[in-house]
């Protein structure tokens, strides 16, 4: 295996080691919280120890820093291998420099939604995280499966790195909130997120055996995909 396909696999090892446990996590620590309230507004005494919330939200906000940290690395993969394969730098040093800019950008602005406590700077921080993400996954490089877009990595990816950036940036208003309409708001978008994330498992692993080995390339690119043929190699019968 050379570097680049080494490369390859940093963004699937990551998730498998250190996002998807944080997932499990995080759901336990949810459903942990809702039985506790639940158990409270009912007027009983809960056995779930008061900690639980504190958790829940801690570690989720591990878990959107996870997913964002994430989805750069994928992106920054496929974006490097275009900008060195055809040597942009020459052709379009700015779009280098922007495409630089953005991923630095990003995480950046993830920060300081971490930090922003008022609604406006909240809003302004996840909508510009939201948008670095989608901006440099417009980028030459990326295989976003278009055509099936509703089973495609790269969106299902995207749309819950989305979600997660959106439920942390509402997470004020939960506790602010005691018409618990921002808290079903902040269950029901991550819900959706747990069903993306199950979603990643599937087509990561289908992406997996469809990406071949650097030196498989120029093979396994001639095969038609759409009548799944490969050409036959031409082999000469030794005399």
């Amino acid at each position: 295996m050379e570097l680049v396909d080494f490369l390859a696999i940093v963004h699937p090892a990551i998730a498998v080691i250190f996002v998807f446990p944080l997932i499990g996590i995080v759901s336990h620590f949810a459903w942990q919280t809702r039985q506790r309230r639940l158990q409270i507004v009912d007027g009983g005494k809960s056995k779930i120890p008061p900690i639980v919330g504190g958790e829940h939200k801690r570690i989720g906000e591990w878990l959107t820093s996870a997913v964002v940290g994430l989805s750069l690395i994928g992106l920054a993969y496929p974006i490097g291998k275009n900008i060195i394969k055809n040597q942009l730098w020459n052709q379009n040093l700015f779009q280098v420099i922007f495409i630089l800019l953005m991923f630095v950008l990003t995480i950046v602005c993830l920060v300081l939604l971490f930090q922003a406590k008022q609604r406006l700077w909240r809003g302004v921080f996840a909508t510009l995280t939201g948008a670095g993400l989608v901006i440099l996954g417009c980028q030459d490089g990326v295989f976003r499966r278009t055509n099936e877009w509703y089973w495609s990595h790269y969106y299902i990816g995207i749309t819950a790195a989305l979600l997660m950036i959106f439920s942390i940036a509402i997470v004020q208003d939960i506790y602010q909130d005691r018409s618990n309409r921002w808290r079903i708001i902040h269950t029901f978008i991550n819900c959706i997120a747990l069903l993306l994330f199950i979603g990643q498992g599937f087509t990561g692993s289908r992406d997996l055996l469809e990406i071949p080995l650097s030196w498989q390339e120029s093979h396994v690119y001639q095969c038609n995909y759409s009548q799944r043929t490969c050409p036959t190699p031409n082999l000469e019968t030794p005399k």
